[in-house]
């Protein structure tokens, strides 16, 4: 199956390639569902396709707003832009949107969005007839279903499926929450995640005489667990999905890394049956309590969440440069000499290795014992073979 990661900026691009991912997906500045995500500028993505085709990688870019006519303005310089970029496929939700696309751009592929709420075979065979290539399945669906879907449908459309990450409470992401309480538009991707939020309900008939109050589990009511299906790879890929996607364009370069890394060794791992080690890599970046969604058929409330996000390591310096001799260290959390980090690194050879910080010195040779200047940059003498791109982290205390 293909890895399939999120790009919110070229750096967690870079880093997702460098871990593995068979392909990214990112946004330009308009059309997609993640405004603050940072996004790439129209020569960025030039720069982003050159990047990923150059190392055999493939790039989709999203244009999965739901559309008003306004939105159409612009649209066919981008989709040229497009074009001219050679981007692999354009994920689109919005079903005037694809078929606008694919009468003016015929060239370019379609993914349907998952926000297009696909849930069944007729479904996929409008988009198919449309001319998409894959569809992103809703997320709502059983990998009992998803196998229904595969054998009904054959080779006339790829079926994609999300494995990784939050997940909205609303149907497949379709969210007005964002709007109501804040103004801004969660489809239009300007999401505040109110869902988020902590809440009270009372009932109204008995003056709030029975609230539903904090308990053990907190009273975060409409967050969602975040899923997680690693241990189940094989049975995605018996399914008929042939690519696994990881949701965090928000998320940060370390998350990237460290659920890019693991995926990646569970897809090569034998029979895709990852050992705890690997499974166990995705409790060390930032993540709330797991579950497998509706994928095997839990019921709803089985993946509602009421604990805040957890993580048991933290990221503090990542390789920015190889030198003879040693490499370049940026630093992303306090250290000091003496300590002990571990490697995240695609390398087998050092992954998840200890090394111990000694002899640091400054862009003038001058000694450093005490790392903590905002992005700080000293150079570290090693025999290790790091490679740019490699992280540096230890367990939280």
């Amino acid at each position: 199956m293909e890895l399939l990661a999120p790009a919110g900026n070229i750096d967690k691009l870079i880093t997702a390639v460098h871990f593995g991912a068979d392909a990214v997906y990112f946004s330009g500045k308009r059309f997609g569902l993640r405004a603050f995500a940072g996004n790439f500028e129209d020569n960025e993505i030039v720069e982003a396709m050159n990047y990923l085709h150059a190392r055999g990688k493939k790039g989709y870019i999203t244009l999965n707003i739901v559309a008003n006519d306004e939105d159409f303005e612009g649209l066919d310089e981008y989709l040229e832009l497009l074009v001219k970029a050679k981007v692999d496929a354009l994920i689109v939700s919005d079903l005037g949107l694809v078929a606008y696309i694919h009468k003016k751009q015929p060239s370019l592929v379609i993914h349907v969005s998952t926000q297009a709420n696909v849930t069944n075979t007729a479904s996929a065979k409008v988009f198919a007839d449309m001319g998409a290539k894959r569809i992103v399945l809703a997320r709502e669906l059983s990998l009992r279903q998803i196998k229904a879907m595969h054998a009904a449908l054959g080779d006339s459309i790829e079926l994609e499926a999300f494995a990784h990450g939050a997940m909205c409470i609303s149907y497949s992401g379709r969210c007005l929450l964002s709007n109501y309480m804040t103004g801004r538009p969660s489809n239009h991707g300007a999401c505040v995640q109110a869902c988020r939020w902590r809440y009270t309900i009372k009932e109204e008939d008995t003056n709030g005489e029975y609230p539903i109050e904090e308990d053990e589990r907190g009273t975060y009511i409409l967050n969602s667990k975040d899923m997680n299906m690693i241990s189940h790879l094989k049975e995605m890929k018996d399914a008929g999905i042939v690519s696994i996607k990881i949701e965090g364009r928000m998320k940060s370069v370390y998350y990237v890394a460290t659920v890019v890394n693991a995926y990646r060794r569970a897809l090569d791992s034998a029979n895709m049956q990852p050992s705890q080690e690997i499974i166990a890599e995705l409790e060390k970046t930032s993540h709330r309590n797991y579950t497998t969604g509706f994928f095997l058929g839990a019921k709803d409330k089985e993946y509602i969440e009421s604990s805040m996000p957890v993580q048991t390591h933290e990221f503090v310096a990542v390789v920015v440069e190889k030198k003879e001799g040693g490499v370049v260290l940026e630093m992303r959390n306090r250290f000091v000499e003496g300590e002990k980090l571990e490697i995240l690194s695609p390398n087998p050879e050092i992954f998840n290795k200890k090394m111990e910080i000694k002899a640091m010195t400054d862009a003038n040779g001058e000694a450093v014992t005490d790392v903590k200047g905002v992005q700080q940059r000293v150079y570290l003498p090693t025999s290790l073979p790091l490679e740019v791109g490699d992280i540096l982290r230890r367990e939280c205390k």
